[in-house]
């Protein structure tokens, strides 16, 4: 990864983690990659500001005490931190995929991760969780992608197991026509073949590897899908839990209900995989407590207990 790269996934961390505007000076202090003279900075800094802008980061500008003529400040505001794929083809998921990964792995390099102990060195209580899932983390396994695009091409059948809405493992047998994405999580429709039924299902609910088996026979696609608003089979069991106001913003954008309590909110969230969850909610700590079910809770409980043990 080149040293801009880096530079800006840094700068990109920094403003989506400070609850407050972020001066020039304060971001040269904190963000690696900032080095030379001050007008080396200024140029570095102004260029960062419009390729962010390019990819569409909204850096909003502002100042930390607006009464007063203080300098100017940026923040990235996590609600404005989305990503828009638009129509994209199988080779620019594949790159996307790529990317995502590198970007993760960026987010949680020692370098990035100095500039949030920076900001709270210099009295800026800058909160990590906050960045929302620290990347848009476009696919669960880069694998399945290339092999489910694959398969749409070539109308093949996938064989996979899968999670059920009773979280059970069944095997399933599927040819694939459309691939899309919601909430950063990867879907794919395809023609179930042992019910002979139009199914949607989630890349990350896949267990082990895909089967691809060649298709003799000619396939017709089905003239009533639509391909903008895929039919997206929802599960039968659910969490809920009371989500701290303003924290767990990952696990607000896959809640289908919340209920205002004052300090926290009550969310009813899908409960596709038991262990993507548990990590969710470990990773929001003590902003997060699980209300139901049972089995749920308890698992939170057994992982917190492990944690303790190992630093005891």
């Amino acid at each position: 990864m080149s040293r801009k790269i880096e530079r800006l996934i840094n700068l990109t961390i920094a403003l989506l983690a400070t609850p407050r505007f972020l001066t020039k000076s304060e971001i040269f202090r904190t963000v690696e990659g900032y080095e030379g003279s001050a007008e080396t900075k200024e140029r570095m800094f102004e260029r960062d500001k419009d390729d962010l802008r390019s990819l569409g980061i909204v850096i909003d500008v502002g100042s930390f005490d607006p009464l007063f003529s203080d300098e100017a400040g940026y923040r990235i505001r996590s609600e404005k931190y989305v990503l828009d794929l638009g129509n994209i083809n199988s080779t620019e998921i594949s790159l996307l995929s790529m990317a995502a990964q590198s970007w993760q792995g960026a987010a949680f390099a020692d370098a990035a991760q100095s500039a949030i102990l920076k900001l709270a060195s210099i009295g800026i209580p800058a909160d990590s969780i906050d960045i929302p899932g620290f990347a848009p983390k476009l696919a669960h396994n880069s694998n399945h992608l290339e092999t489910i695009t694959d398969g749409i091409a070539n109308s093949n059948f996938l064989e996979f197991n899968y999670v059920s809405t009773q979280l059970e493992i069944q095997q399933r047998s599927v040819i694939p026509f459309a691939l899309s994405n919601k909430n950063g999580l990867w879907y794919f429709s395809g023609v179930d073949q042992d019910i002979q039924e139009i199914r949607t299902f989630r890349l990350d609910r896949i267990r082990g590897a895909i089967e691809t088996k060649h298709n003799s026979e000619i396939f017709e696609y089905p003239d009533t899908f639509d391909f903008a608003s895929p039919e997206f089979n929802g599960p039968s069991v659910f969490a809920l839990l009371d989500v701290r106001k303003g924290k767990g913003t990952t696990l607000r954008s896959l809640a289908i209900s919340t209920e205002d309590l004052g300090e926290w909110d009550r969310m009813r969230i899908p409960m596709f995989s038991i262990d993507s969850l548990i990590g969710q909610i470990l990773w929001h700590g003590e902003d997060v407590f699980v209300q139901e079910p049972e089995n749920l809770r308890l698992a939170v409980i057994q992982e917190l207990e492990a944690v303790v043990r190992l630093h005891e």
